[in-house]
């Protein structure tokens, strides 16, 4: 064991066998966590809707998608030493700046938005109890706190409960719903309904995580997940977080299917996931609609608090790099108690507020939608750019099946990018 930063004691030998990695499992986790809010849930929920579960293949090639992107992240990290904000400022400022204005606008809107949807459930629970708005509030400075304490074990606990709250509230009720094996198994074989082709490249591009997929280095580092020897560990670690990622927007899926396929109901967002426990306690009774609930905020709560921890590390590693601090003084920078981690945590949590109380300007979303959109595509293909080229050594260069799907996941990406501008304006 060796220290890494403030203090914490970290792992020194990557372990060998499968069975010794399951044991390391950690940052996976919190990025499953942290990919899979509130909007991945109302799409996973629509295609069921929509065309029943024709489309579990696409849940599953998206999930397969965001692990190739999340590897790349995790092996150029461990085989540079670099994160991806020093790998894109190799390859130009303007990719830097356009980032980090991208991030602060990102954080500021969704600040508003995740709360909100977290305080949805709470007040669908406890209804008439207190304002919509403080229920948001009070979720964003529980956020801070438990960001704020500064000990990466800890957020990392709590973040393994929240997977337990969400994944097993989610798959608890789609087993509860019956489905039927042959249409299940059926899901799994790649077709396209007539009129299908943009919903199921939204759906493929759409399946956890945006900014915070980036944050993935950190959470890495944190646990001392520092050289090459590494990597087969990331590998099985990311394996286990989309495989979960997986497992949930299935269960959605199923759920949607099974609920609400041929109904013609509609549900477009996060307040039309509060219209699901009526039909589930009425069919179940009251312990499924407090199942659902409960799973909802979690997923509402959980990715708010990865969201948190990520943006900061971003952040806090945007100054380091423009200010070319090397990596030895970097802990004065990455540490969760740096002075910069700290600030931008207050950044998220606090000015998103005004936006509670007046609601979303509608030029503020246009632009953070259109940052947005270009953010997946950029990802991927910088991930081509910096996984092929000499800054890695040749044995953790990308071969070609993640060339080509690094490639494959620029399509569906842009497309989920100009829905996303589309539906705001």
């Amino acid at each position: 064991m060796t220290d890494v930063a403030d203090g914490r004691r970290a792992e020194t030998q990557a372990p060998r066998t499968f069975g010794s990695r399951l044991r390391y499992v950690g940052p996976g986790i919190v990025i499953a966590v942290t990919g899979v809010g509130a909007g991945d849930m109302v799409s996973s929920l629509v295609a069921g809707t929509d065309f029943g579960m024709v489309l579990i293949w696409a849940v599953v090639f998206g999930a397969l998608l965001k692990w190739f992107l999340t590897e790349g992240i995790g092996r150029w990290y461990m085989a540079s030493g670099q994160t991806m904000l020093q790998g894109w400022h190799a390859l130009g400022r303007g990719a830097t700046y356009y980032f980090v204005v991208y991030l602060f606008i990102v954080t500021f809107v969704f600040g508003a938005a995740v709360t909100s949807t977290a305080a949805l459930a709470v007040d669908a629970a406890f209804p008439d109890k207190l304002p919509l708005w403080v229920w948001a509030a009070l979720h964003g400075v529980a956020a801070f706190v438990i960001v704020g304490v500064g000990r990466y074990e800890f957020f990392e606990r709590i973040m393994k409960v929240f997977a337990g709250l969400k994944f097993g509230a989610v798959v608890l009720l789609a087993v509860l719903l019956a489905p039927n094996i042959g249409e299940l198994a059926v899901g799994f074989v790649p077709r396209i309904p007539d009129g299908a082709l943009v919903n199921v490249l939204a759906i493929i591009g759409g399946v956890g995580g945006t900014y915070t997929l980036a944050a993935y280095a950190y959470w890495a580092r944190e646990r001392g997940w520092r050289h090459p020897s590494w990597i087969p560990m990331m590998r099985t670690d990311v394996t286990i977080g989309y495989a979960l990622t997986a497992l949930f927007m299935v269960s959605m899926l199923i759920i949607g299917a099974e609920l609400l396929f041929g109904t013609g109901t509609s549900i477009s967002d996060s307040e039309g996931l509060v219209a699901l426990v009526d039909p589930l306690q009425d069919r179940f009774g009251l312990l499924a609609r407090w199942v659902f609930l409960i799973g909802f905020w979690a997923v509402a709560t959980g990715a708010m608090i990865g969201a948190w921890n990520g943006g900061a590390h971003l952040f806090a590693d945007t100054v380091r790099t423009i200010r070319g601090v090397p990596d030895e003084e970097a802990a004065e920078y990455l540490s969760e108690r740096s002075p910069y981690f700290r600030g931008f945590l207050a950044w998220m949590t606090f000015p998103p507020m005004i936006l509670l109380a007046f609601g979303q300007p509608i030029a503020l979303v246009i632009v953070y939608a259109s940052l947005g959109a270009l953010f997946l595509p950029f990802l991927a293909i910088t991930l081509l750019l910096l996984l092929n080229s000499g800054r890695v050594a040749p044995e953790y260069r990308n071969r070609i099946v993640s060339n080509a799907f690094l490639a494959a996941s620029v399509i569906p990406f842009i497309v989920v990018g100009v829905q996303e501008v589309l539906g705001s304006l």
